[in-house]
């Protein structure tokens, strides 16, 4: 079964108009990210989507522009310690707010716009004038903004990318989430960028996420409280809270914004590429800076294949953990999560720890992508309090699905093959219920099965 897959490689940094610009760029279709921001009925801004050169390099260039608010009119929201380059952090020196804010960084900033007038623009401006800059909203005022939208799963995740940004600035400023006021986050552009990435990653139905290492700057950025050091507080705290690998670069400036860091975390299924894949297509969202490589986050489409199951040798991982405190009836509702997970296969055995204390040993044979969800539900259900992994090399029998017509009933068989010699393993539940419903034994049904004529 093919599945897609999209791969965010961050050499140059990530923010909110970057990905969205990826994503726009790699097939995410603009009409319908038009009509889900038309859902929310939020006045005061303009979208505008075109093309830039960033280091010669053409990339789809996505901009929200608040066309009411003066652009010497900044400090109203500069309140973040963690002030950043486009998601609202306004650095005195930062030349890339996405919406050229800064007086002094005109000049510079636009020279890679140069075809900026070939933008498409979608105006949100009925006259609310000035007072969308004085906007402070709450966890609460954004996710009631993100429930007009109707598809769940964009509500899901979009709600995901900001309460992830909402509990980095939560710790940084030392408050409880619910009175933390998002000058930063509840501004009415971060609204827009963290929606369209959910909207354009539903739109593009990918099956898993891969993001890789996060590049980031050095030095520090100006903001109303002073000089803060690269990465920013909140984007350090998003960091370090979902595990996100990141290198520091020696390029002067902000490249990974709290809004692009918490996007990483939100959108992140797998951490390995897939072994094999075909690269589909590639989608390049420009940023606002400029630094020694191009200011772009590379979007790519692959497509992969599970391994197909042709009786050849198959790559898998095993996890094992002994557990000397954990009862049998917990044990076998493990069993049970593991299994409805998709894990290969499940199995623990009694053996004998230190000191003689009985115990059982839990194998588990799963995926590579599937082993965060396995460890989770293996930590959440039992008392262990550690898991061995390992890659394990198997060789597997052809086999395919088929079904046996019994005077019982019609039963579901796994076929298997080897050598020309053909076995029938008929499958338990389909077994069990024509058992059930004729009154006879388990083992007549089977048998029956096995001997039965099979149509495919």
């Amino acid at each position: 079964m093919s599945k897609k897959v999209l791969y965010l490689e961050c050499f140059s940094g990530i923010s909110g108009d970057m990905t969205v610009g990826a994503l726009l760029d790699l097939g995410a279709d603009p009409e319908v990210l038009k009509q889900s921001l038309d859902s929310l009925h939020v006045d005061g801004y303009e979208v505008k989507i075109g093309r830039s050169s960033k280091c010669g390099i053409d990339a789809c260039d996505f901009d929200v522009l608040i066309p009411d608010q003066p652009e010497y009119d900044e400090g109203h929201m500069h309140h973040h310690d963690d002030d950043h380059d486009h998601e609202h952090h306004h650095h005195d020196d930062d030349h890339d707010h996405e919406h050229h804010h800064h007086d002094d960084d005109h000049d510079h900033e636009h020279h890679d716009h140069d075809h900026d007038h070939d933008h498409d623009h979608h105006h949100h401006d009925h006259g609310h004038g000035h007072h969308h800059a004085h906007v402070h909203r709450n966890i609460h005022d954004v996710f009631a903004v993100i429930d007009r939208l109707e598809n769940e799963h964009v509500k899901t995740l979009a709600k995901k990318m900001f309460m992830i940004v909402a509990e980095a600035e939560s710790k940084a400023h030392g408050l409880p989430i619910e009175e933390v006021h998002f000058h930063e986050v509840g501004a009415i552009d971060s609204i827009v960028d963290i929606i369209s990435v959910a909207v354009c990653v539903d739109n593009l139905g990918v099956d898993d996420i891969v993001v890789s290492e996060l590049y980031e700057g050095s030095g520090h950025v100006h903001c109303q409280h002073g000089m803060m050091p690269v990465p920013v507080p909140a984007t350090a705290n998003i960091v370090t809270a979902n595990h996100l690998p990141m290198k520091i670069t020696d390029a002067q400036g902000e490249m990974v914004t709290p809004t692009g860091a918490a996007i990483a975390a939100a959108l992140r299924t797998q951490d390995h590429l897939p072994e094999d894949y075909q690269l589909l297509k590639i989608g390049l969202g420009a940023g606002k800076k400029d630094f020694p490589k191009a200011n772009v986050l590379r979007a790519m489409l692959l497509e992969t294949k599970d391994q197909p199951q042709t009786g050849e040798e198959e790559d898998i991982w095993k996890l094992e953990s002994n557990i000397d405190d954990c009862s049998g009836e917990v044990l076998g509702y493990t069993m049970e999560r593991l299994l409805a997970a998709g894990a290969r296969d499940v199995c623990y055995a009694p053996i004998y720890m230190k000191k003689n204390r009985p115990a059982y040993m839990l194998h588990v044979l799963c995926d590579r992508r599937q082993i965060p969800a396995m460890e989770e539900i293996i930590f959440n259900e039992t008392t262990t309090i550690g898991i061995r992994r390992y890659k394990v090399e198997r060789t597997i029998l052809k086999r395919h699905e088929a079904k046996a017509k019994t005077a019982y009933g019609e039963v579901k068989l796994k076929i298997c093959e080897k050598n020309g010699i053909v076995y029938r393993y008929p499958e338990y539940e389909s077994v069990k219920k024509l058992c059930e419903a004729a009154g006879v034994p388990f083992k007549v049904v089977y048998q029956a099965a096995c001997e039965a004529e099979i149509s495919e």
